[in-house]
């Protein structure tokens, strides 16, 4: 993608099954744990640059110590400073000590037994560390205590703040986060209650008897049900209690991803599926998926549960998971981004007249590599059909010069496109602005025949369309090419998310800003007005009555039309070469990718209510002139 965005979080919940004293004797460190948790953490730093953050919880400690430990910092380099600080504990005390499961238990900071650890990337603009998960409820009752952290964004956050001032509570903050922690922690603190008043109502049980019932009849999952009852977003959250209880909760309509695996020794849950493989050496159907709407229990005792919280309800697993934010290395995901640049075999055949001789296609680096792939491979055999063709017309009477020359017609495919430096632009003129952001991408010399090839280049997604129009158009015009086809592996992205992706204003969407001029050009401005007085009639409706009338902005044309216009929007000025733009149907998407249809960021479908408010309210700061997010 050449405009990157800040997109869903990573975490990973470990459980040791053992005691530590099993891991020292098997694996050689009582630290086996924490070294798992770093290297899952740092396998999935693609989903969080902006900071870190882990938990631990130990079992048994005892009154009067720490049983909860919590270390957080900001930054790209966040992983290794929270690391860094976490073994420093350890650097005065003796091998003999460090190297004792027993002593490590009893005085050793995060020497622990469940593991939280988080990776953030701001969707909300707010920032700093008290933004930082893990967020932390503290409570003299272990069973009260509560670590937690996610991949989520809710669109309803004032309802479910105005939820906890009804109860009499008073927020500290109205970030979804802080509101999350409060609510479950209510719960958290009501299911507690009813555990002393059950086991502690005559007095007959007290003290480390009465705690060790509470916490042995916790029941989470009655704990998440009715704190989730009224939760609007895509989630995947993660919860450490201090007792010792943990818990992953994936939302009813598989938004965000979790995955898990378990054996006799050790739980673990992420979001990506591939870092579990490698950092455990498992294969892939070992490890498993985390159902919507379930969450996967895991007690104190060490007994694992699987919990249908709230019905699974409009299922719709993002797409854009598949196409670009997920690492390749998923078996899964490798295959389907493959396929979605072989579906885009007709529509690129089409832009270049069918003359594969004449065209050099290439990439963008780097994620659409894999997209590259495919599309080789697609034209690979095309070009084999062709020959065979070619050979079978001409029959016997083919002479070997002709033969010599249908054999040697090849797919032409170079490196073209190099991203070079990541640029800080430091100068405030827009002038020179532009300037340097031209220099963030480089190409190589004479890997075209100028003036006399096409060049065809794939990304797997046009968002904004700013680095097309600033960079990669304008230094892939020194290769004078005849034309320049720009693929894009994924649709056209029309509307915007509200479930932890950064993309939030209609302004932001090259397909949008086209739809609003054609409108404008073929004197259809009542189009705009209309969906403007419609929007602005249901903005204080309740969200599951509100209607997506920014479709309308789309429906006079084809996707065709909207993609000549983009490509005339995002041509500089002088740029000699012809330019297109061709884009993957929602179609071939889902062909590629049958298992995960949340299209909504090109369909406009969003699986919840809270969606269809949030392009509402986009549309309306739009036409109003108003540059904020709209949730």
């Amino acid at each position: 993608m050449t405009e990157p965005l800040k997109h869903e979080c990573g975490i990973v919940m470990i459980r040791l099954l053992k005691p530590l004293d099993y891991y020292q004797k098997k694996y050689g460190t009582w630290q086996y744990g924490l070294n798992k948790l770093y290297l899952l953490m740092e396998k999935q730093h693609n989903r969080g640059q902006e900071g870190a953050g882990l938990a631990v919880v130990k079992l048994d400690s005892p009154p009067g110590s720490e049983f909860i430990f919590r270390e957080r910092a900001t930054g790209s380099g966040a992983i290794s400073e929270i690391f860094s600080n976490v073994y420093k504990n350890y650097e005065k005390t003796s091998r003999e000590k460090l190297n004792d499961p027993a002593y490590a238990t009893q005085y050793l900071p995060f020497a622990g037994e469940l593991f939280l650890g988080h990776l953030r990337y701001s969707t909300t603009g707010k920032s700093g560390i008290s933004y930082v998960h893990p967020f932390l409820r503290r409570s003299n009752w272990r069973s009260r205590n509560l670590a937690l952290a996610g991949n989520f964004n809710m669109t309803n956050v004032d309802e479910l703040f105005e939820a906890l001032v009804a109860e009499g509570q008073h927020p500290r903050d109205y970030a979804d986060t802080f509101v999350l922690l409060e609510s479950l922690g209510h719960h958290l603190d009501r299911e507690v209650q009813f555990q002393y008043d059950k086991f502690g109502k005559d007095r007959k049980v007290r003290g480390e008897e009465l705690n060790d019932m509470i916490e042995k009849n916790l029941d989470i999952h009655f704990m998440l049900n009715k704190a989730s009852e009224n939760w609007d977003g895509g989630y995947t959250i993660g919860g450490l209690i201090g007792c010792g209880d943990g818990f992953v909760y994936r939302d009813p309509a598989g938004i965000r991803p979790a995955f898990y695996y378990y054996d006799d020794e050790i739980v673990v849950v992420a979001s990506e599926r591939p870092v579990i493989q490698t950092a455990l050496n498992l294969d892939v159907a070992e490890v498993k998926e985390l159902n919507p709407g379930q969450a996967i229990i895991i007690k104190k005792s060490g007994q694992v549960l699987f919990s249908q919280i709230q019905e699974p309800r409009n299922v719709s697993p993002c797409s854009f998971e598949r196409i670009y934010f997920s690492r390749g290395s998923d078996a899964d995901i490798y295959n389907e981004r493959k396929d979605l640049g072989k579906l885009l075999l007709p529509p690129i055949l089409k832009a270049i007249d069918n003359d594969i001789q004449h065209t050099v296609f290439s990439f963008i680096p780097n994620t659409a590599e894999v997209a590259f792939f495919g599309m080789t491979e697609a034209l690979n055999k095309h070009m084999n059909d062709v020959k065979l063709k070619k050979i079978t017309e001409k029959g016997a009477s083919i002479s070997e010069e002709e033969l010599q020359r249908i054999l040697s017609m090849r797919v032409r495919t170079e490196k073209v496109v190099i991203k070079d430096i990541k640029l800080r632009t430091f100068i405030a003129q827009d002038g020179s602005r532009d300037d340097l952001a031209a220099h963030v991408y480089d190409i190589t010399y004479d890997s075209v025949r100028p003036y006399e090839d096409n060049l065809v280049v794939i990304d797997d997604s046009i968002v904004r369309g700013t680095t097309l129009k600033q960079s990669i158009i304008k230094i892939l015009d020194r290769l004078h090419p005849k034309k320049i086809v720009i693929v894009s592996s994924s649709p056209q992205i029309r509307y915007p998310d509200c479930y932890g992706i950064d993309m939030s204003r209609m302004s932001e969407f090259a397909a949008f800003r086209a739809a609003i001029e054609l409108l404008k050009e073929r004197g259809l401005q009542s189009i705009i007005d209309e969906v403007y007085r419609k929007s602005l009639a249901q903005k204080d409706k309740p969200k599951e009555e509100i209607v997506n009338y920014v479709k309308e902005i789309y429906a006079p044309f084809s996707n065709e039309e909207i993609s000549t216009k983009m490509a005339e929007m995002l041509t500089p000025k002088g740029t000699q070469a012809k330019i297109e733009i061709v884009f993957q149907t929602i179609e071939d998407l889902h062909k590629a990718s049958p298992g995960h249809k949340g299209d909504w960021y090109f369909s406009g479908n969003y699986p919840t209510a809270g969606g269809n408010r949030m392009v509402n309210t986009a549309f309306l700061n739009y036409i109003e002139g108003i540059d904020k997010r709209s949730y």
